[in-house]
């Protein structure tokens, strides 16, 4: 599975998406997980400025703004710490 986190410097809603991304999905040896900084991206900064942080899992908008331990580990299917 392909995580990632569309964000950018200093936004605290970037920081705890992240935080929850990597709390639910470290470890994971099937997951790989990237994050993207959109500031320096001229396309990624109009598609997705408003909306950041953005979550995809494999190419798919899933999330935007907050997501919560209980609605990610259900859009991971029970992936995660302890599920594996």
């Amino acid at each position: 599975m392909r995580v990632t986190i569309y964000s950018k410097p200093d936004c605290h809603l970037c920081d705890e998406m992240k935080a929850m991304v990597h709390l639910v999905l470290d470890g994971d040896a099937h997951t790989s997980i990237e994050e993207i900084d959109i500031s320096d991206n001229l396309v990624l900064l109009d598609r997705y400025g408003l909306e950041i942080p953005v979550l995809m899992i494999d190419g798919t908008k899933v999330a935007k703004y907050r997501v919560s331990e209980a609605e990610l580990r259900q859009m991971v299917g029970g992936r995660g710490k302890g599920n594996l």
